[in-house]
Order: structure tokens, then sequence, then C-alpha cells
């Protein structure tokens, strides 16, 4: 679902252009969100940081939009934008777009349409992840974070937030990394502490992942 820039007069006023190299950064993870960019030429990369380094969210081309969330919604930016080729990009900020929805409600369904878009892809990549992006860095965490006792059992004191933060991944992928641990019977939740009666069962899951 795009915007494109000859909607409305109204956009054509209130927004400008921003025109960027390939390789430079449009926004970064914990920025503050004030502009939702439309890509008028090139194409971008949306990224987000893991424990081993960047994880690809998407790329996007002509046509397609992107920063919407932290516009709408608030709050900081939890990706990061990076121009992967000579992008032309329209700059849009949130009064703006408020004035465009307003006079223009196609333009506020296809903003709509794009959210829910977003939620459904979410759901699908979460649905398709599998043990070797979840496992990998909870078990490196798990391992870390050991108690282990002398006949090789050992137990993890912790939050699943901060697990979550640790290893780098989302509360709901860190949920899932765990239930993945919990099915292959190498870990258990008992009084709200993991345990294993073999830590190195754990570890061995870096190998099978």
């Amino acid at each position: 679902m795009s915007i494109h820039p000859g909607d409305t007069d109204f956009e054509v006023r209130q927004t400008f252009e921003r025109e960027l190299e390939s390789g430079e950064v449009i926004f970064e993870e914990g920025d503050t969100g004030e502009f939702l960019y439309v890509i008028q030429s090139g194409e971008v990369e949306l990224t987000r940081a893991v424990a081993e380094g960047r994880r690809l969210v998407g790329r996007l081309g002509p046509g397609e939009f992107f920063g919407e969330m932290s516009v709408v919604l608030g709050g900081e930016r939890r990706i990061r934008a990076t121009a992967v080729a000579p992008v032309r990009l329209l700059t849009i900020d949130g009064q703006t777009l408020e004035g465009m929805c307003v006079e223009r409600p196609e333009v506020a369904i296809r903003v709509i349409q794009r959210l829910a878009g977003r939620v459904i892809d979410l759901e699908k990549r979460l649905a398709a992840l599998g043990s070797d992006d979840l496992l990998p860095p909870m078990v490196r965490v798990l391992v870390r974070r050991a108690e282990t006792g002398q006949d090789g059992s050992a137990r993890v004191r912790s939050t699943l937030r901060d697990l979550a933060e640790e290893s780098g991944l989302s509360m709901r992928e860190a949920h899932r990394a765990l239930h993945n641990l919990f099915d292959r019977k190498v870990l258990r939740l008992a009084d709200d502490v993991l345990e294993t009666d073999d830590l190195e069962s754990v570890s061995a899951c870096l190998d099978v992942a």
C-alpha cells in the first residue's frame, strides 16, 4: 500500500523532499519519530539490533512509506532505516499527515491498511521463525546466567523481560524460544525459576537449532 505525492495539493504544499546517498542512515533506533517518509525513488533497508548484530526487517521501494508507527502512535523509533541506493524521500510530519487524512479519507485508509498489514506480516514472520533465529541468542543468555550444581544441573533466575533484552529478542520471541526448549524437554519452569537437569543438553541446542 502506497501514498503518492500527487494525491492532493495539500501534500505538495506541506511536505518537503530529502535526498540521501547509499549507506546514509535516515533514522536510528531510539530516535524521536516525528516524520513519515514516502519513497520517491531508490531503496530503503529497515533493520533492528539483535544479539548477533542486525536483523533485516524489510526493504522498501518507490511508492512505499515507512516511519508511520512512531508518528501515529508516538514513542521512539524501533528500527534503523538506511538508504541502500541513492534515495529521494517525501517527508511528512504528524500534523501534516493528520491534515491529509482529514482532507482525503482514502489517505487515512491507506495508512490504516499499512498498519494492519504490518501486524499481519509480523504474525506470519513470528509463526515462520524457527530455532535458527531464536534459540542461539536465548541459549547463550541462559548458559551465561546459569547457576550450576555439581551434578550438572542448573537454575536461571530471571524475568522474561530481562532475558528478552539481553538476548536481543522481543518479549514474544523470547517466550517462543523458551517454549521451544520446554518442548525439547531440556528446560522446565518451577516456582518462577528456569531449571535443567543437564546444562550441556541446553547448550547442545546450539548445534541442532
